[in-house]
């Protein structure tokens, strides 16, 4: 029982960070200076750094030990909190603090995954992943608390407790059970880290750009022209042309050192693909929120942070109960028409999040309903994304896939934060330009000062104070606030939509869900890898025979079983 609360408590610390952020978004616009372009920056860095190296983090597992890389990764964590309380300006938040948490997380996230292959087996691993899942609506516990941390002591206080919580994981993290897992010290995949990690920097940084740097035409604030239009989308078809040549570079080396970054059996067995979307679309419907909902209602509805705070219960508690629940009360329903149901769900509540959002503030059932709904989506979801992934491959790949499923959690929620971001924001300076323009009332003189600035998310009174340097009647700045309320309205409405459509997009891979058990083995026609590492081959019929013992293994008994021997080690025929 220890060693899946440590996972857990691990598993709601990172998931916990991300809430916290979510509350400071006032606390940073009035104590550090911050723009919505910088909060959207700093919601999507920790999962950008993450992302970009959880892959490296899960094949650091592979080769130094689980338990290591997380014992690194909370240290880190720890170190980028009291960062993040430290912090001088919005600069160093970001770039040393929020940084440093994504590096932590890159070794925490893919330590706990890739350690519950080893630990757990059959039917108490499906349930060990749900708890998981689970975890990060038991995480929404943190949001209240620190919610009640930030209102009575302030923002820095709140990030030294987040600190004083990851140095706990550390402490907490010497009950892990050892356990017999096979050295992988022949090859560091130097280059596939390096590729991995900017290929996936440039696409982020490109889409999380494009609100401030300009989609075709650049913007006063682009750091520079490229050919005259806008460096966002060029730097994002470079890291396209980057993560395709880290396939192309993947393939070579998986033939030459056989332990790669990015096996290619999570490129060719469709069932894998299907479990990264999940897990990418359940954490892209994460960063929606965390840039959609909860700026929206410190910064426009007047919410106070343990206001938001409560909206993480009501998230959270269907979350904890679906993730967990639905691996032990239906061990047998089919994963594809689970995540099929978490899909629909969440964009239901997208749908629901977007109807609440009134000119001036939000209605509260209905956040409280999209709220809760988008608990039921994301549990559902998160009870079988992982294991769908675990069970189409032998158990090395399964134990590595930490770092593959942690990355596409984490692209998934930066994606999240900076397309839905873009939308907003470009939307709410493109609508407002379009609506100066076609509106008798304003004199294009002051139409084409404010086409100048760059419209934050925030209050009609924030927004008075950015015109309020520029010269015009009375009547006419009370136009111009009410044209960007409306051009704040529509566009955030717009962001929830493209969200729930991206989401119901995912629907178009649940048919590539077929491998249901461990017993039936991943498939030849799968393109699962073999025990050594080979794509293209099943697993063999003793690694099969072998696990099925295995299903007898309790969750309540791992520390005993580790310490008894070879009997606690996986299967042989899986490495």
């Amino acid at each position: 029982m220890l060693p899946i609360v440590i996972l857990v408590l691990a598993q709601m610390g990172t998931t916990g960070d991300n809430g916290a952020l979510s509350l400071a978004a006032d606390a940073l616009t009035k104590d550090l200076g911050a723009t919505t372009s910088d909060i959207q920056l700093a919601n999507m860095i920790y999962p950008l750094v993450g992302g970009s190296f959880m892959i490296a983090g899960g094949l650091a597992g592979t080769m130094i030990g689980w338990r290591k890389t997380f014992r690194i990764g909370a240290l880190l964590a720890a170190i980028g909190e009291v960062a993040l309380a430290l912090s001088p300006n919005m600069f160093f938040f970001i770039w040393v603090g929020r940084v440093l948490v994504g590096l932590g997380a890159s070794f925490l996230v893919p330590s706990l995954l890739g350690i519950i292959p080893f630990i757990y087996h059959g039917a108490n691993r499906t349930v060990a992943f749900g708890c998981i899942g689970a975890a990060s609506g038991l995480a929404a516990v943190l949001p209240l608390i620190l919610g009640v941390v930030m209102q009575l002591s302030g923002m820095r206080v709140t990030f030294l407790v987040l600190a004083l919580y990851f140095v706990g994981v550390v402490v907490l993290s010497m009950g892990l059970p050892k356990f017999d897992q096979p050295s992988e010290k022949s090859h560091f995949d130097a280059i596939g880290v390096a590729l991995a990690a900017l290929g996936f920097f440039c696409v982020l940084i490109g889409l999380s750009s494009i609100s401030s740097w300009g989609l075709i035409k650049p913007m006063h604030t682009a750091p520079f022209a490229l050919f005259g239009i806008s460096p966002a989308i060029p730097l994002i078809i470079l890291g396209i042309i980057i993560l395709i040549v880290l396939v192309k570079v993947e393939a070579r080396e998986e033939k030459r050192y056989g332990l790669v970054v990015l096996p290619r059996s999570f490129l060719t067995t469709k069932q894998v693909l299907a479990g990264l979307v999940a897990n990418a679309l359940m954490f892209f419907f994460m960063g929606a929120q965390s840039i959609l909902m909860s700026p929206y209602l410190q910064l426009v509805a007047d919410w106070t942070p343990i206001d938001v705070g409560t909206i993480s219960i009501v998230t959270g508690l269907p979350t904890f109960g679906l993730a967990l629940g639905i691996p032990k009360l239906f061990p047998k329903a089919n994963p594809r028409h689970v995540i099929q149901i978490g899909y629909v769900a969440m964009a239901i509540a997208l749908g629901i999040m977007a109807s609440s959002v009134t000119i001036d503030g939000a209605n509260r059932i209905g956040v409280y309903l999209g709220a809760f709904m988008a608990g039921v989506g994301a549990g559902t979801v998160s009870a079988h994304a992982s294991n769908v992934v675990a069970l189409a491959v032998n158990d090395r790949d399964a134990s590595q896939s930490g770092g593959i499923q942690s990355t596409m959690r984490n692209v998934g929620q930066a994606l999240g934060v900076a397309l839905l971001g873009a939308v907003l924001i470009f939307g709410i300076s493109s609508t407002l330009s379009n609506e100066m323009a076609s509106n008798s009332e304003i004199p294009s003189s002051v139409a084409e000062q404010v086409s100048g600035l760059t419209i934050n998310l925030g209050s009609n009174k924030e927004f008075e104070e950015d015109i309020s340097h520029i010269q015009m009647s009375d009547a006419e700045r009370t136009k111009l606030v009410e044209l960007e309320a409306k051009a704040r309205f529509d566009s955030t409405r717009i962001a929830y939509g493209v969200g729930a459509v991206i989401v119901l997009l995912g629907l178009l891979t649940t048919p590539w869900i077929k491998t249901l058990s461990k017993e039936s083995g991943p498939s030849a026609t799968s393109g699962a890898a073999s025990g050594k590492g080979a794509p293209g081959k099943a697993a063999p019929q003793k690694a099969a025979a072998q696990a099925a013992p295995a299903q007898k293994v309790t969750a309540q008994a791992p520390a005993a079983q580790a310490t008894a021997g070879p009997k606690a080690a996986p299967p042989k025929g899986g490495h």
